[in-house]
């Protein structure tokens, strides 16, 4: 009995250690239990979206970008194939770590790899970022090859855009760049951190006509980033071509004649408002805006002294100079200030209100008439004109013109100018409006400033005796397009200003080096003086500043007009001597090329 009990007093112990570690296995069971209930319960997304991304991966597709012709279908914008690498942030063990084999991988500087991962860390980390483009077939194969060791990297093939006649029709067509932030709260489409999207010109006017719709793949992928099936597929879908009005013969050869200064061209059918041509020098070449620039590179470009982003022929803005006598002429006979064969004298210089306002022929043009005043642009006649006038008529018969105002052409950016008058001098510059400053506006000088594309779409009115068009890019049936402002002033008046237009072509006027035979070119020309040559000597300037802008703008033939040419070359000088004998070449190739 006594050896029973000494047996039982013994496990007393033992059981004391068997409670303690069942509850010590209840707690752990207790503890997992409740790790289980987090991980499958409260932070079950979280878990999945991981497993789901080590073992699904979206392949994003990029549509092919629409191409870009010519009106005879000539390709202007195209797309190759080419390869990106991305990286993705999650497959990193050690993201400093990686970045340094990558950078030797690649053949990427540090800063700028590193740069461009913190640009998008705001990005899932499972989201790929794009690290460098255009890729080598070399390096293709070299991150295809070394994949097990990286496995953070992927290669995705994408369309890459192509501008084969590189500078040609720049301005017009654009360029694209990565997509900001703002663009892509304000598109309309999906779009993604480091799309590339039209910046300027007709790449960024028909965005969302040209992208398309991405495609996706899901597919299977191991633990080393190798592809073991696809889940689905859905095909991209190209963007749309567009079909411009450009003539590929007369833009490459409007460039050529301006290329080496600084200026515009445009050249338009006035009975459509079909844009043939389109130039501003400098130029840049938008196949280089294609890679994704460093914030270096690109304030490199900003900072060019020539400016070659710059549309000067819808942005820059110019005083019109003597091209704006058309548009005293017009005013001046339909407000019955003067008839056509009413004559000022010119002898080189005159007086008015006290202040001394010379010709640009110093001998004087003798009498002259209107039809002499356009012919020989004589400063004297229209000073006079001016005078009678006043500033809020011309200001009418300017904006009348389509003058100060935006002409609609398809293209972003496009400035509307200035037409002055005294309402706008005393809400500007808090100031009256002084007689002398009229008889300058008279000549297109002073505060004056419009665009060579207005100057070309007032000429296209001109020619077409009061009914104005819109300029446009972007080919389109007659039906589907705006319909500019039509000038209320007579037939017969726009008549009698045509035949000054003619009679300064064809019968030794300031504008006869535009002359083409058996083709009816009617034209002016026109000088706008940048400071005057008292001023530069004083100020010390170059001769550059010292010259004058040339102008010209005309059309053929007279009668059922087909083409208006329209040229600005900044420092030209005298628009006889520069800008005329560029119209004279253009104005030949259209008859040329249409067999006349």
């Amino acid at each position: 009995m006594k050896k029973e009990k000494q047996i039982y007093e013994d496990l007393t112990p033992i059981q004391n250690k068997a409670q303690i570690t069942f509850i010590l296995v209840g707690i752990i069971f207790l503890f997992l239990l409740f790790c289980f209930w987090k991980i499958q319960i409260l932070d079950h997304k979280k878990f999945w979206r991981q497993s789901e991304a080590n073992r699904i991966r979206e392949i994003i597709l990029l549509p092919q970008r629409g191409l870009i012709k010519d009106r005879n279908g000539i390709i202007l914008a195209t797309n190759i194939a080419s390869f990106q690498v991305s990286i993705i942030r999650e497959n990193c063990q050690d993201i400093e770590q990686s970045c340094q084999k990558i950078s030797q991988l690649l053949g990427l500087e540090l800063p700028v790899l590193r740069e461009r991962i913190e640009k998008y860390k705001f990005l899932p980390m499972f989201q790929p970022i794009v690290i460098k483009d255009n890729l080598t077939l070399e390096e293709v194969s070299r991150v295809r090859a070394r994949q097990s060791e990286f496995p953070e990297l992927i290669i995705q093939s994408e369309p890459k855009r192509e501008y084969p006649y590189e500078t040609l029709a720049s301005h017009v067509i654009g360029y694209l760049q990565e997509i900001s932030q703002k663009e892509i709260s304000q598109s309309i489409q999906k779009r993604r951190p480091g799309d590339l999207v039209g910046k300027t010109g007709l790449e960024r006017e028909y965005e969302n006509l040209l992208v398309g719709k991405e495609g996706r793949v899901l597919e299977i992928a191991d633990s080393l980033g190798r592809p073991r099936g696809e889940i689905s597929r859905e095909e991209s879908v190209p963007g749309q071509d567009i079909s411009l009005t450009l003539d590929f013969s007369i833009q490459s050869r409007a460039e050529e004649l301006l290329e080496g200064r600084e200026g515009a061209i445009v050249v338009l059918d006035p009975r459509t408002g079909d844009i043939l041509a389109l130039t501003s020098f400098p130029t840049f070449d938008p196949n280089k805006f294609i890679s994704r620039f460093s914030p270096e590179e690109w304030l490199n470009v900003l900072r060019d002294p020539e400016f070659p982003l710059e549309n000067r022929a819808i942005r820059g803005l110019y005083a019109p100079g003597s091209i704006f006598k058309l548009t005293m002429a017009l005013g001046a006979l339909d407000s019955q200030v003067v008839n056509e064969w009413k004559t000022y004298y010119c002898t080189g210089s005159t007086r008015i209100y006290g202040h001394p306002f010379s010709c640009w022929f110093e001998g004087g043009h003798g009498s002259m008439n209107l039809y002499n005043g356009i012919k020989n642009s004589c400063n004297i006649y229209f000073y006079q004109v001016g005078k009678l006038m006043g500033i809020e008529e011309i200001a009418k018969y300017a904006r009348m013109l389509g003058l100060g105002t935006l002409t609609g052409v398809d293209l972003p950016g496009e400035k509307e100018g200035l037409i002055p008058d005294p309402d706008w001098k005393r809400r500007v510059r808090n100031e009256p409006w002084y007689p002398g400053e009229t008889i300058s506006v008279s000549i297109g000088q002073g505060p004056i400033q419009v665009t060579p594309l207005q100057i070309a779409a007032s000429t296209a009115l001109i020619a077409n005796r009061g009914e104005g068009v819109t300029p446009y890019l972007f080919k389109r049936n007659k039906s589907d397009r705006t319909r500019a402002v039509q000038a209320e002033i007579q037939e017969s008046i726009f008549e009698k200003v045509i035949t000054g237009m003619w009679k300064s072509v064809n019968e030794e006027g300031t504008g006869r080096a535009s002359k083409v035979q058996g083709f009816d070119v009617c034209g002016k020309t026109g000088s706008t003086q940048v400071i005057s040559k008292a001023t530069a000597e004083k100020l010390g300037q170059d001769e550059k500043i010292v010259k004058t802008h040339s102008w010209y703008t005309g059309f053929a033939p007279r009668d059922n007009p087909e083409i208006v040419v329209t040229i600005l070359v900044e420092y030209g000088g005298m628009g006889g001597a520069t800008a005329a004998p560029i119209a004279r070449e253009i104005f030949r190739l259209y008859r040329d090329n249409h067999d006349r």
